[in-house]
């Protein structure tokens, strides 16, 4: 295990996980710029993370909890962890507030907060309730002082289109993001199941949404396409509106490898500026299977990013 950072060097990481929550968009795009304010530049600077639920196995069964999670990246000696929210022993105030202090004293960055609601709802009143669910994690978020929240659309009803799922959708996260705007957090919908598996569903979304507090969270592997080529079409066309990542190492539909290395190279073309992060699935126990998958992410980002 490492010794905790310094202070100043967490806050810069702090910084840097900020401007990362802030999606991409190059000037002449026919999508909405979804950045308050113009990037520095267009190198990549990407950071190591890791995802709560790849230690799921852990967590479920209390054998871990989120306090050792954030241990854990000291010894990983990873930049930042994203806080998935199944864990937490409360979403009070005093609670969060002292994941985030644990997380400061150690130099440990949150790079964002994750939440299970559904916006694909087809009762007005539960869409309604979606949003208030929304609201209070974006508070919970602020509380343990990330800019970075992520959400789900989630499976069609039977019988739903997906023209419907995405009106709902946008009913739900236009005003979230009014919401999450005004404390400075982003939303990132996840890639993940139903109607965001296919990169052009995601786009349609950003359009109609139209916010710099809504983007991607990009989930390299859960994309639903006819080949592999098509699974990096499809990251490539979503990269630049990534505002978080999640990483694996096979496509969940195939269960083919993940050329990691083409990855990196198509989100440095995008200029992102972010953590890549673990989200472990793989069979091997999750103790020794992440440090090998953060090894990888760490060579791919010194081989790729500005810093």
């Amino acid at each position: 295990m490492r010794n905790p950072i310094s202070r100043r060097a967490f806050i810069g990481t702090a910084a840097i996980a900020a401007a990362g929550s802030a999606a991409q968009s190059p000037r002449g795009s026919a999508l909405p710029s979804q950045s308050g304010a113009v990037a520095a530049d267009s190198k990549a600077r990407l950071f190591s993370g890791c995802c709560a639920y790849s230690y799921r196995k852990h967590l479920q069964p209390k054998k871990m909890t989120m306090e050792d999670f954030i241990l854990k990246a000291v010894e990983l000696e990873i930049d930042g962890v994203d806080m998935t929210a199944y864990w937490f022993k409360s979403i009070e105030p005093e609670y969060l507030v002292s994941l985030r202090h644990l997380a400061k004293s150690n130099g440990v960055c949150f790079s964002g907060a994750a939440c299970g609601a559904s916006t694909v709802e087809t009762d007005p009143a539960k869409r309604a309730k979606v949003l208030d669910d929304i609201k209070k994690w974006v508070d919970a978020t602020e509380h343990l002082g990330a800019s970075h929240l992520r959400v789900f659309a989630g499976e069609l009803p039977k019988g739903a289109t997906t023209g419907q799922g995405v009106a709902w959708t946008v009913e739900v996260l236009k005003p979230a993001c009014e919401y999450s705007g005004g404390k400075g957090i982003t939303l990132g919908i996840e890639d993940h199941g139903g109607i965001t598996q296919r990169a052009d569903v995601c786009l349609e979304l950003l359009r109609k949404i139209d916010s710099p507090y809504f983007g991607i969270n990009l989930d390299i592997s859960n994309f639903v396409a006819a080949s592999d080529d098509e699974q990096y079409q499809q990251i490539e066309t979503c990269a630049r509106y990534a505002t978080h990542t999640h990483i694996r190492d096979r496509f969940g539909d195939s269960g083919h490898p993940i050329d990691l290395d083409r990855v990196w190279q198509i989100f440095a073309r995008a200029g992102y500026k972010g953590f890549m992060s673990v989200e472990y699935e793989g069979e091997e126990d999750a103790t020794t299977g992440v440090p090998k998958l953060l090894e990888q992410i760490k060579t791919l980002n010194r081989k790729y990013s500005s810093i």
